[in-house]
């Protein structure tokens, strides 16, 4: 470790500062949704306007994280985090006192901008601060608090709403960014990637399949999957994947060089990440509302009910990660995809249009705990399948396959819910509720059984531990060729 390093570094100061940027962006992934009506009331706008202030965060976020990897592997890392806390902090007051319902979702958007820079760097500078023995812990830290911010962001949000206003849920970032900023600066250690030109072929064909298919995912519920754009924009956004495929496959230099996805370490657990947003997403979506419109609890109240699900990830993550340490990141990781698909499970047999929350409890407590074991395992395994240089860009590619993961999500949930079920009475809501948790459920075993393509962790005793500044990766990789 250089004196820079050293002067600048430390563990502690790097997970409270990435712990806090994380939390911010991935908070405002879900604490709009419970604060729409009284933006409504506030701001007016049509039901598409309000849906967007949803989407303009989601769009431009999962579009935008690669690239955000890029430039902080190209112009440093600690350098263009500090930029995109900037501009995320900025976004955010700008949202609080917006005006009308235009300048909210501009806002929202620039918001998004600035947590894809920000957030698939958050990994990359705690990785960078910690020593490798100790990353299993620390990442445990991290995926608490991240993992409580996707949860509780309903929670936050009609909490704020309910008891302050909605401006809240936006100036809320503000006093947190104010403090990160100088910390970030002062107290994390400048690193970069292989230093490469940006790839900007790369970039354009990823930003606009990127595009293209969260658009139509987040379109399609909302505008039905038969709409021009939509229909015009999931196969526009398929054949750019395709073309990045195809294009990174023979550049010398690619954003995302196609050879990691040999490494089955690296595959297992993108594929992983995909499946678990795409079951947990849509869950949390339907059930939020399951509580709240069919079971009469107000937006605290549903948030408070489902603290056993949302609030297990801060008890039980620090311990999946020390586990992960010690026995290695697949059979915890499994663990918790197998325990999360139960808990679905369990809460689609017991929906009623009158269930007790006695007889739901079992169900969010096995769900919490399986999401806390699947977090900080599961950016173990990430960041250690690759080399430290191409760290960033790993971090990205898997922040927005999550996002994609959610999205998709949230239009395959929606869909189940309304061929089966609908909006019309309680009984209603249920019928099409339980079928799509179903499906979730289904979809995070599948996780599970993704996971189990990642290589188990060779016991190769101290000769095992690399020297320091080099990577563990090409360990992983001679078992995953």
């Amino acid at each position: 470790m250089s004196q820079h390093t050293a002067r600048r570094g430390g563990a502690a100061w790097a997970l409270v500062i990435t712990s806090v940027a994380g939390f911010m962006a991935a908070l405002d992934n879900l604490v709009v949704t419970t604060a729409l009506p009284s933006i409504r009331e506030d701001l007016g706008g049509a039901l598409d306007d309000l849906e967007w202030t949803v989407s303009a965060y989601t769009l431009t976020f999962a579009v935008l994280l690669m690239f955000g990897a890029a430039l902080g592997d190209r112009f440093g890392r600690r350098r263009m985090f500090t930029v995109g806390l900037t501009v995320f902090t900025g976004a955010s007051a700008a949202a609080a006192m917006a005006p009308g319902i235009g300048s909210l979702i501009a806002a929202r958007a620039v918001q998004g901008a600035g947590a894809a820079v920000m957030m698939p760097l958050t990994l990359t500078l705690l990785t960078a601060a910690v020593p490798a023995a100790r990353r299993g812990t620390v990442y445990g830290i991290w995926g608490a608090v991240n993992g409580l911010a996707i949860a509780s962001g309903p929670l936050i949000g009609g909490t704020l709403t309910e008891h302050a206003s909605w401006h809240w849920i936006f100036w809320l970032n503000v006093p947190l960014g104010l403090v990160a900023l100088p910390l970030a600066r002062l107290r994390l250690a400048e690193s970069h990637g292989t230093g490469a030109r940006l790839d900007v072929p790369g970039t354009l064909l990823a930003s606009g399949a990127l595009f293209g298919i969260v658009y139509g995912l987040v379109r399609g519920p909302a505008d039905g999957w038969t709409d021009p754009v939509v229909l015009t924009a999931l196969p526009a956004g398929g054949a750019l994947l395709a073309g990045f495929v195809l294009y990174s496959s023979r550049a010398a230099n690619p954003m995302l060089p196609m050879r990691l996805f040999r490494s089955r370490a690296f595959a297992g657990i993108n594929a992983a990440s995909l499946l678990m947003f795409v079951g947990m997403f849509g869950s949390v979506f339907l059930l939020s509302q399951y509580m709240q419109g069919v079971l009469g609890n107000s937006p605290t109240e549903a948030g408070l009910r489902m603290l056993p699900w949302t609030g297990m990830p801060m008890l039980v993550a620090p311990i999946a990660g020390f586990l992960s340490d010690r026995v290695g990141g697949r059979p915890v990781v499994a663990a918790g995809l197998l325990l999360q698909a139960v808990g679905l499970g369990w809460m689609a047999r017991v929906a009623t249009a009158d269930a007790s929350y006695a007889v739901q409890l079992p169900g969010l407590v096995i769900s919490g705990v399986g999401m806390a074991l699947y977090f900080a395992p599961a950016a173990n395994l990430v960041m250690s399948s690759v080399r430290p240089e191409e760290q960033g860009i790993a971090s990205g590619a898997n922040n927005a396959l999550r996002e994609v993961g959610g999205a998709l999500g949230i239009a395959v949930m929606s869909s189940i819910f309304s061929a089966q079920g609908g909006y019309e009475s309680a009984q209603s809501f249920v019928d099409g509720m339980r079928p799509a948790l179903v499906t979730g459920a289904a979809v995070v075993a599948l996780a599970a059984v993704a996971v189990l393509l990642v290589p188990a962790r060779r016991k190769t005793g101290p000769a095992a531990t690399p020297p320091a500044g080099q990577a563990s990766a090409p360990v992983l990789e001679s078992t995953t060729r």
